[in-house]
This record gives C-alpha cells, sequence and structure tokens, in this order.
C-alpha cells in the first residue's frame, strides 16, 4: 500500500516519533494526511501518542492474546490524560469512524472482527491506584491491570474485588460483572462500583453515580454504554493474610468422582464455604501423564497455612496422581493457577484462543463425563487443539448470592459454578475454526443439557460471541426492554457496537 507522505510534517512533531509506516488498508480507511487528524494530535495532551500501521507501537497495542476475527484498526491513539479520549471520540465521530477501546486485549469474542478500520483507544497510559484519604476507596485509571491494583494495595495494607487473571484489565472483566477471589465476602467486581468516569458515545466526559440513570447498565453491560477512564471503587482491610492451595491431579477415569465429591464437600448446593475456593482444569501435562489429558483439581482456602482435610481428604482418597499444597499469600494466586503475567494464559504468542462459557448450579456428573469423552481424544497427543484448558471455576457465591438480582445489568447471580471450554490453536484456515466452533459448542450443549434448561447462561467476558441476548444478558423481559431503552439514549448510533452488543 502506498504510504502518504502528507502526514510527515506533523508525525515527528507529535507524541509518536515512530517511524510512519504504511497505512495497511484501503486508501479510504487511511486516515494519514487527514486535517482533522492534525487538529486532533494538536489537541492531545503532551503525554499521548499516536500510532500507524507499520510502527512498533502500533503493534504492541493491537496484538490481541486471541487472534481470532481480531479487530482492525487504521490509527490507534493512547491517550494520557482522561480528556485525551474525549478528543479521541470526537475526532471519530466528526469522521464518522468507528472506534474500540483496548484495555488489556484479552477479548475474543468474534463479533469484535466486524470492527475491519476505525480508531483503537488504548487505555494503558489511564494506569493509577489512589486510595482515598479515609482508606475506604480507591480510584482506579480506566487502564490499570488487576496486578498493580492488587500490588498496590497489599502495599498499604488494602485488598479490593478485581478479577483473577493479572494481565487483564480491571474494569474490562468488571464491566460485565467480574468475577473474583473475594467476591464471597463482597460480591462481584461490579458490585463495588462507587463512581466513575466515562466518555459517552457522543464524545461527553461524565461522571456518573449510583444516583445516574446509567448505573445500573454500567455493572454488568458496561461495554456497551461508554469508555470509563477512572473508577473509584471500595477498598477493604487484608482480613487474611495466609492463603494455602492443594492441587490435585486426577487421570480422566476418576472425573465422575471429582465431581461427585466436589459437589459434596466443597458446593453444597451453592453453600460453598465463603474462604474456600475450587477451581480444575481439563489439560494436558506430561508430568503428569504424557498421553492423555488430565484433571488439574485446586481447593484454596483463606486464613490458614494448608488447606483443611475436611476438604482435601474426600479427594485423597480418591486415588490421585499427585497431591500438591502450597502456602503464601493473596498475591500467590494467580500464580498458583497458572494465569500470573508471566503464565502462557498471557502471552500473545499468535493463537486463538476462542471459549464458550456456561453458568451452572452444580457439577451434572454425568454430564461431566460425557463432556470428558468428547474433549480428551478432541486434545490429546498431537492435536491441533492440545493446548486447549477446559476451565471450571467454584468461587464462593455468598456475597453475590446476597445482593439483589434486579440491582445490575449482571443477570445470573443465582449460579455458583462457571465453566468454559477454551479451544487453543493456531489458526490453519476456515476448516479448522469451523471444528474449533463445533467442539466449543459441543462440550458446552452437553453441560447445558445437564442443567436441565431450555437455554444456557453465558458469561459475557468469556463469551464466544455468537450468543443470543437472553444468554448473555438475562431472559427477563423488563431487563431486556430496560437494557434496550437505555442503548437507545445513550448510544442510539450503536458506537458501542462490537463486544456483545445490546440488540
Amino acid at each position: 500500500m502506498e504510504v502518504l507522505t502528507a502526514v510527515a510534517a506533523w508525525a515527528f512533531a507529535s507524541a509518536c516519533h515512530s517511524l510512519p509506516g504504511a497505512c495497511n488498508y484501503l486508501d479510504r480507511h487511511c486516515p494519514r494526511g487527514d486535517a482533522d487528524l492534525k487538529a486532533l494530535e494538536d489537541s492531545l495532551s503532551s503525554t499521548a501518542k499516536v500510532y500507524f500501521p507499520g510502527s512498533s507501537g502500533f503493534t504492541n497495542a493491537t496484538t490481541r492474546w486471541s487472534v481470532l476475527e481480531e479487530p482492525k484498526v487504521n490509527v490507534v491513539v493512547v491517550p494520557g490524560t482522561e480528556n485525551d479520549v474525549v478528543e479521541t471520540v470526537k475526532y471519530a465521530n466528526k469522521k464518522n469512524l468507528p472506534f474500540l477501546t483496548y484495555n488489556g486485549v484479552h477479548g475474543a469474542l468474534v463479533s469484535l472482527g466486524k470492527m475491519d478500520h476505525g480508531v483503537g483507544i488504548s487505555l494503558n497510559q489511564l494506569s493509577s491506584v489512589e486510595v482515598a484519604e479515609d482508606g475506604k476507596t480507591v480510584t482506579i485509571g480506566g487502564g490499570t491491570v488487576s496486578k498493580k491494583v492488587t500490588d498496590d494495595l497489599w502495599a498499604v495494607g488494602k485488598q479490593a474485588v478485581t478479577g483473577t487473571c493479572e494481565c487483564v484489565s480491571l474494569l474490562g472483566p468488571a464491566l460485565g460483572g467480574g468475577h473474583g477471589w473475594l467476591q464471597g465476602h463482597h460480591g462481584l467486581v461490579s458490585d463495588q462500583f462507587v463512581s466513575m468516569n466515562v466518555v459517552l458515545a457522543n464524545g461527553t466526559l461524565t461522571k456518573i453515580d449510583a444516583n445516574s440513570e446509567l448505573w445500573w447498565a454500567m455493572k454488568g453491560a458496561g461495554h456497551n454504554f461508554g469508555i470509563v477512564t477512572s473508577l473509584t471503587t471500595k477498598v477493604y482491610e487484608i482480613e487474611h493474610s495466609d492463603w494455602a492451595i492443594e492441587t490435585i491431579i486426577f487421570s480422566g477415569d476418576k472425573v465422575e468422582a471429582v465431581y461427585q465429591a466436589a459437589n459434596d464437600y466443597i458446593v453444597k448446593n451453592g453453600t460453598q464455604p465463603v474462604g474456600v475456593i475450587n477451581w480444575s482444569y481439563w489439560m494436558n501435562n506430561a508430568d503428569a501423564d504424557p498421553n492423555n489429558p488430565v484433571i488439574v483439581f485446586y481447593i484454596i482456602q483463606e486464613g490458614v497455612k494448608a488447606v483443611d482435610s475436611i476438604y482435601t481428604k474426600p479427594f485423597h482418597d480418591l486415588g490421585p496422581i499427585s497431591a500438591t499444597a502450597q502456602s503464601g499469600t493473596y498475591k500467590d494466586l494467580a500464580g498458583w493457577t497458572s494465569i500470573a503475567v508471566d503464565s502462557p494464559p498471557c502471552q500473545k504468542l499468535g493463537y486463538a484462543n476462542p471459549r464458550f462459557p456456561i453458568y451452572l448450579e452444580q457439577y451434572n456428573v454425568s454430564a461431566q463425563k460425557k463432556a470428558w469423552d468428547i474433549y480428551a481424544p478432541a486434545v490429546r497427543g498431537s492435536s491441533a487443539f492440545n493446548n486447549s484448558i477446559f476451565m471450571f471455576e467454584g468461587y464462593s457465591v455468598e456475597g453475590v448470592h446476597a445482593i439483589p438480582a434486579e440491582s445490575s445489568a449482571f443477570a445470573f447471580r443465582s449460579e455458583n459454578l462457571l465453566a468454559a471450554p477454551m479451544i487453543n490453536y493456531l489458526p490453519a484456515g476456515p476448516a479448522l475454526e469451523r471444528k474449533a466452533a463445533d467442539l466449543g459448542n459441543q462440550l458446552r450443549d452437553i453441560l447445558s443439557e445437564g442443567t436441565g434448561r431450555k437455554d444456557f447462561r453465558a458469561y459475557i467476558n468469556y463469551a464466544y460471541g455468537t450468543e443470543t441476548f437472553q444468554q448473555i444478558y438475562g431472559s427477563e423481559k423488563w431487563r431486556q426492554q430496560r437494557l434496550r431503552d437505555l442503548k437507545h439514549k445513550y448510544d442510539p448510533q450503536g458506537k458501542f457496537s462490537f463486544y456483545a452488543p445490546i440488540a
């Protein structure tokens, strides 16, 4: 593609001093040399950056964790201030260009692929953690990753409910509800919100709180309504410095026994103890079994140096391949469960990583066995999917259940477990892509049938992107209508329409 040299006069004076690079898309979608873009650059703060295709900054800002149906943009603005976001949205609106905010690049919905040109807005410079003088709240920049929130708060004897994966922003998961290690005590990440600064679809920066009409929607469907440039949320004193985990690995022939034990001794029909978490992965682990996938089952407990045997003994009695106990602090949880910043799920390695989430009230052991019998041969050995993981997240739910369902757009408070096959593969054409989707959907359908419901319920932050409005946002007519009414009022032109859009 032709390099448009008209931009050269101002490119080197801008905050981005990288090589100009070429526009890689159709010229009609190429903003370089645009007088309005020059005006945008002039309006941005001194710390803002503007990147074009061909520069390392552009590549770093747009490279995603999952490469399936990636969004494509022609220019990336990296705001240095909240007002830079305002100016960028106004520019995009003036040019009638779509825009998409990046704030962790872990969203993997195939609907993101509908963004095929336009403006990317990367929030990674809006990274800050400021605890209020009274110690009850913290104000967090819109691009702040969860690890920074955890580390900065821990250093002053505080903690907040965040998502579990260290390299993901706090706000990305939070706008879809947000599950976290501490939700048994306090509820979802979004239940902690106190106020936020939001850039609306028309480019207006506004502060909203519980008195605002839009507040309800931002807690569960927030991706559809604005760009959150800063958030004030609740913080808590550190109650437990000690945390412990036991990692128990099983062969696949134990699948029914393992999940029956989980139901009987941990999940307990939604009465799981507030300080206990069960997680498990189905995955290949050559150290445990060089030929077949295994079940990696985690039991996590707070306030102890070793997980209580009342939880571990029933699993030991099943004859696991191995059982490993570890102790440490809350800050060790991500590393123990392989979702730390240096863990594979936080690396951008060119893989497709679609997920197919479903909420469950308990483990249906027959469905678990049926799913295992499909999953294991599909991922073992030299399969293109041999790096896949089937995730089962069993947080304590007391704090989530305690908050009225009608209080937020997040619709699935009655659920106790979150399951999601993640089909990992290197892209190799449409046939493999269809095969991956077929496998993921088949596994989800098996679990769905085991619930006895007519339809499944999906976590928005793990969604594949073809789920229905009802499956993502709930089946209640009043809930659907309220979301649609707010969408029509605050985003009538559908500017926020790429991430699980409200239709």
